[in-house]
């Protein structure tokens, strides 16, 4: 199999839907579904399942997308740090507004030790994982369960409750203490983008970030169930109430299974610090 070849089935297994997938490689819709069909011709099976209405994974084809994802990361990591060999460094990937004081701490700690690199930080809005995934960073921190480790190695870091974000003039805002089932059927529920970008149904806010979400639970568009963590800085007109049976939220520190740096290694050696 080529790359390119790789490349192109990513996009469409991501987008499920042909037309999008070739806006995005910036090719031809008719080179695109010849290339896929070669590919599945030479595998010998079923990649994708076609309907006039919609394009779904086979079994087969979920198998490939999650090695396909970690041979082109691979790869991209190894185009990137061949190009800034004389520039060691890490690229570690964390959630915009999330984990910002073990950031801190992890990164000073980090700095202080003997033959460290430059690290660069990657501030994603959602789907913390999938730059591991496309080789743009070496390391991420991930919340499981809403970051998906599926694919990677990873050292758990430490567990924290779960509370509901809600204006403070919301009928639940008072409460001392609330369950998943005062929650989840709220028609201000916020919903969160799927890894393909799309949103699942329902009556709730679509977000995309922190600084949103939390404007429209001000507004009283919306409310949300995060980690303690949030409960730091929150805004004004923001209450926090715990739901004791929403699942703990894991903070990770998460790497491709591929990866032989040292630096890579060492940084994880540090973060296990705070475990």
């Amino acid at each position: 199999m080529e790359t390119r070849e790789l490349r192109y089935f990513v996009a469409v297994a991501e987008e499920l839907h042909f037309g999008r997938a070739a806006d995005r490689l910036g090719i031809a819709q008719p080179p695109l579904s010849r290339t896929i069909a070669q590919l599945e011709h030479r595998l010998g099976v079923a990649l994708l399942t076609r309907t006039s209405r919609k394009v779904s994974l086979t079994e087969a084809g979920a198998v490939l997308l999650a090695e396909a994802r970690s041979i082109l990361g691979a790869v991209a990591a190894a185009e990137r740090r061949t190009r800034n060999v004389d520039r060691p460094s890490l690229v570690l990937a964390a959630k915009a507004g999330g984990s910002s004081e073990l950031l801190a701490k992890l990164l000073d700690a980090y700095a202080a030790e003997p033959g460290a690199v430059a690290v660069d930080l990657l501030l994603c809005q959602a789907h913390t994982a999938q730059p591991l995934l496309d080789g743009r960073a070496d390391v991420a921190i991930l919340h499981e369960p809403f970051d998906s480790t599926a694919g990677l190695d990873v050292e758990p870091l430490h567990a924290e409750s779960q509370f509901a974000i809600l204006s403070s003039s919301h009928p639940l805002a008072g409460a001392t203490q609330l369950r998943m089932a005062d929650v989840v059927d709220l028609p201000e529920l916020a919903r969160w983008p799927e890894p393909d970008g799309t949103y699942l149904p329902g009556p709730g806010v679509e977000v995309h970030d922190l600084t949103q979400l939390f404007q429209m639970i001000a507004l009283g568009r919306a409310v949300a169930v995060m980690p303690e963590v949030v409960r730091t800085g929150l805004l004004e007109g923001l209450v926090a109430v715990p739901v004791v049976d929403a699942p703990k939220v894991t903070t990770v520190i998460a790497w491709p299974p591929h990866s032989r740096s040292r630096a890579v290694a060492d940084l994880v050696r540090v973060a296990m610090r705070f475990s």
